[in-house]
């Protein structure tokens, strides 16, 4: 892909649909037409590319608008709160705990109700997806809590993949931090993010989650974040981020 400073050329129904104009199948046609013009000349191929924000690009004589600021957002999610947008149980959504962001942003994968830790949210689409696309292997890394006290011969099992209902879990990194009055605490790292994965992955051995906190994603950690709060992510984590999916990282985000 061409690169002009440090942005990227992006096919032009992409443009459009992610400005919210039109799907990429209507821009095609509003292409097709002779409709949209890139610096003041007609694009017709479909193919065509621009830069968005940099490039003039106009769609039946209307401009389009600049795109909008990149949010990189790490947040402590405390317990009881939803991951999701919106919660038809009427139950707390972690968007409630961002306050003075003007942008929408998602967070990446998903933290369940009874999870709490580390949660990255932003509005950069295409990181997200590769970040949680298991081809890229991100970890992911827990603290967990469980019933019982887990043996060394249930950790190699760990360590070497367990089968689920939805199939075998691939290696994880698995280390006892303590066991004591009957419960064992657990530092596990998986590299996917199928749902509810590591209290099934403990089921599948003989033991109940307690509690689990994820403490790392991606090179991220929680740090002394504290719970229910958030922070901007720095420009270097930013790059780390996009570094490790093969994304060029564009430092356009208010460091914090």
């Amino acid at each position: 892909m061409e690169k002009r400073g440090n942005r990227r050329e992006e096919r032009l129904n992409k443009i459009i649909a992610m400005a919210g104009i039109a799907s990429r199948r209507r821009a095609d046609d509003l292409i097709s037409l002779g409709l949209v013009t890139v610096n003041g000349r007609v694009e017709r191929g479909l193919g065509s590319k621009a830069i968005w924000g940099k490039d003039s690009i106009t769609v039946d004589g209307h401009p389009i608008p600049d795109p909008p600021k990149k949010i990189y957002l790490i947040l402590n999610k405390p317990f009881g709160y939803i991951s999701t947008l919106h919660d038809p149980e009427c139950r707390p959504i972690v968007r409630d705990l961002i306050k003075n962001i003007k942008e929408r942003v998602y967070s990446v994968g998903r933290l369940d109700f009874d999870s709490s830790g580390l949660l990255i949210l932003t509005n950069d689409g295409e990181l997200s997806y590769r970040l949680m696309h298991p081809r890229f292997h991100i970890p992911r890394t827990y603290k967990v809590t469980i019933g019982g006290s887990l043996t060394n011969k249930s950790v190699e099992r760990l360590k070497k993949g367990v089968f689920l209902d939805d199939g075998p879990t691939n290696p994880a990194h698995v280390r006892i931090l303590n066991r004591q009055q009957g419960r064992s605490m657990v530092s596990i790292t998986i590299f996917e993010g199928r749902s509810r994965e590591i209290r099934r992955m403990f089921e599948a051995v003989g033991h109940k989650t307690i509690k689990l906190i994820r403490t790392g994603y991606g090179g991220l950690y929680l740090g002394t974040l504290k719970v229910g709060k958030y922070r901007h992510l720095k420009n270097l984590e930013v790059k780390t981020l996009h570094t490790s999916v093969g994304l060029d990282s564009e430092p356009r985000h208010n460091e914090k």
